[in-house]
C-alpha cells in the first residue's frame, strides 16, 4: 500500500500548492472518509474542466499544474484529487478508461474526429477497507449547461459518470478498462492517445485554444 500513499511524478502530494490546498479543504475532523468527500468536493469545483486545456507536455499532468491553472481536463483533476489524499495519508491511484461521451460538443467532436474519449482518468481511494471511485472532472456549472446532474461522492459508494442525463438521453458509456495504476502511465497514456488521435500530435497537431462553456453557449 505504501506506494499509493507516498509522493510520484504526476501524483505530487508534497507540492507546496497541493499541500495548502489539501490542509485548507480536508476539514477539522479526523475522519478519513469525511476528509475524502471535502478534498472530492474541494477538487470538483477548485479546477474548472476544460478538455481544450489538453497539451502533450507531460508536465500538465501534475496535480498541482491543474491547481495552478484553475483549469484543466480529467486526469490531472484525478491526480490532484489523489495528491490531494495521499497528503492526508489516504491511499490513492488513478483509474483509465475510454469512454463514449454523447454530450459533448460539435466543435469538440470536429476537433476529436470521433466521439470516444480515449484516457478518460478518474481517482481510486482506499476507505474503510476497499477501493472507491470518485470523479471530480466535471464542476458543477458546466454539469447545469449539459443538463446533467453533477457527480456527488460519499466515500461509501461508486462516483462515476451519469449513464443518462436528465431528459433521459445517453451522457456518456465505458468502453474499454486500462486499469489502475500508482501514478499515470506516462508512455501507456500518450501512446494510446496518440494512436486514437494521430492528427493531435502532428506537427500541425495540437488542441486549439478554446473553453467548454464557449462551444455550449453557442450550441
Amino acid at each position: 500500500m505504501n506506494q499509493y500513499l507516498r509522493p510520484s511524478r504526476f501524483i505530487d502530494s508534497d507540492h507546496p500548492a497541493v499541500v495548502e490546498f489539501a490542509e485548507s479543504h480536508r476539514g477539522a475532523g479526523g475522519d478519513p472518509r469525511q476528509q475524502a468527500v471535502n478534498l472530492y468536493y474541494a477538487v470538483r469545483e477548485a479546477v474548472r474542466y476544460n478538455f481544450y486545456s489538453f497539451s502533450p507536455d507531460p508536465q500538465t499532468l501534475r496535480g498541482s499544474h491543474a491547481l495552478i491553472a484553475g483549469e484543466s481536463y480529467c486526469v490531472p483533476k484525478a491526480t490532484l484529487l489523489a495528491g490531494c489524499a495521499r497528503h492526508c495519508g489516504i491511499p490513492a491511484r488513478i483509474g483509465l478508461a475510454d469512454v463514449r461521451n454523447h454530450l459533448s460538443t460539435p466543435r469538440l467532436l470536429e476537433l476529436l474526429r470521433s466521439d470516444v474519449f480515449a484516457m478518460h482518468g478518474y481517482t481510486e481511494l482506499y476507505l474503510q477497507g476497499r477501493w472507491v471511485k470518485a470523479t471530480p472532472a466535471f464542476n458543477q456549472s458546466l454539469c447545469e449547461l449539459f443538463d446533467v446532474a453533477p457527480l456527488e461522492f460519499d466515500g461509501v459508494q461508486d462516483s462515476v459518470f451519469h449513464p443518462f442525463n436528465r431528459q433521459g438521453d445517453q451522457s456518456m458509456e465505458y468502453l474499454v478498462d486500462h486499469g489502475r495504476f500508482a501514478d499515470v502511465p506516462q508512455e501507456l497514456f500518450f501512446s494510446h492517445l496518440q494512436a486514437c488521435y494521430p492528427h493531435l500530435f502532428g506537427e500541425q497537431g495540437g488542441v486549439l485554444p478554446g473553453d467548454m462553456r464557449s462551444d455550449l453557449s453557442r450550441g
